[in-house]
C-alpha cells in the first residue's frame, strides 16, 4: 500500500465516521485534470479533499481546481498523514454549523 493510499484510507474512515457522502473520482483520463481525490457533500456543502503523502506538492492544475472550488463556496483541504485530526476538527465544526439547532 502506497503512503498516499494510506492517507486516502484515513480520510475515507473519517468521512464514514462523520456520515459525510463522498466518492473518489476515477483518474482514468476521461475526467478533468486536477480534480481533488475525494469529492463529498454534507447538507449541500461541497467538500473536496486532495490527499498527499509526505512532502508531496499540489500540481498547478490541482491548485487551480481547489481555488475554483473555494471561489464557488466549497470546502477544500489537503490531507496528509500528520493533519487528519485537523481535518476532523474542521469538518466537525462545519457539521455543527450546518445542523439545525435542537
Amino acid at each position: 500500500m502506497t503512503p498516499e493510499v494510506k492517507v486516502k484510507n484515513k480520510v475515507r474512515k473519517l468521512l464514514d465516521e462523520l456520515r459525510i457522502y463522498y466518492f473518489f473520482p476515477p483518474a482514468n483520463g476521461y475526467g478533468r485534470a486536477g480534480i481533488p481525490d475525494v469529492i463529498g457533500c454534507f447538507m449541500g456543502l461541497f467538500i473536496a479533499i486532495e490527499c498527499k503523502a509526505g512532502k508531496g506538492k499540489l500540481t498547478a492544475l490541482q491548485e487551480r481546481e481547489i481555488e475554483k472550488i473555494k471561489e464557488a463556496g466549497g470546502f477544500t483541504f489537503v490531507a496528509r498523514e500528520d493533519n487528519i485530526n485537523e481535518l476532523r476538527e474542521l469538518l466537525t465544526c462545519l457539521i455543527q454549523e450546518l445542523l439545525p439547532s435542537a
